[in-house]
């Protein structure tokens, strides 16, 4: 369950998990300041590029984005209706960039590495009284989170279809808070039952 890291002999791949997590949290901040939906779009392009150059296969790279483009879709018509339509392409380019980096990094990057990266990067706040070991398996685990997500709302999807229930935001969105807060349950017992300690 906590690996969805794809073997692959790649430049991304090869790159230092610190130095990609950090350009996921610098291109957060970048994001932010980006309101127009062409140059967007050209970074979301750039974006997807990434995949191909981490020579992952198209199919786990669809399979794990394709449910996003339920929410983008979701986000889109709430901004939609109540702002405009370039507001809400804009909100759909910016989450669909992070999650998309956010996606790269977790099959780039094993979630070990990302630990001891953040670790050792968040070493200096222990002097003030930050555990950088908590802090770090919370972010990574955040991380982590992103594509399990992805995953539950496709499988959400597809049981519904299979069922011929209708489809609804509310419809997918109480299956997937209650699956994970369970997966959340699951994952605190087995970091306690594996004698987990960050003092």
């Amino acid at each position: 369950m906590l690996g969805l890291y794809i073997d692959r002999n790649s430049a991304i791949h090869a790159l230092a998990p610190g130095v990609k997590m950090l350009a996921l949290a610098l291109s957060a901040l970048a994001l932010i300041a980006v309101d127009n939906w062409r140059v967007l779009a050209a970074v979301l392009t750039a974006v997807l590029g990434l995949f191909a150059v981490a020579r992952l296969p198209a199919r786990e790279v669809v399979a794990q984005l394709r449910p996003v483009l339920f929410l983008a879709l979701f986000f889109f018509a709430v901004h939609a209706l109540l702002v405009s339509w370039q507001s809400g392409l804009v909100t759909v380019l910016r989450f669909t960039i992070l999650v998309s980096l956010a996606v790269g990094i977790t099959l780039t990057t094993r979630v070990s590495h990302m630990v001891d990266a953040l670790e050792s990067g968040l070493r200096p706040l222990r002097f003030i009284g930050v555990n950088p070991a908590k802090i770090s398996l919370m972010i990574s685990l955040a991380i982590r989170f992103v594509p399990l997500l992805v995953d539950l709302v496709r499988e959400i999807r597809a049981a519904q279809q299979a069922r011929g229930l209708e489809r609804s935001v509310t419809a997918v969105a109480v299956p997937l808070i209650v699956k994970t807060l369970r997966m959340a349950s699951v994952l605190t017992d087995a970091i306690e039952a594996r004698g987990y300690d960050p003092d």
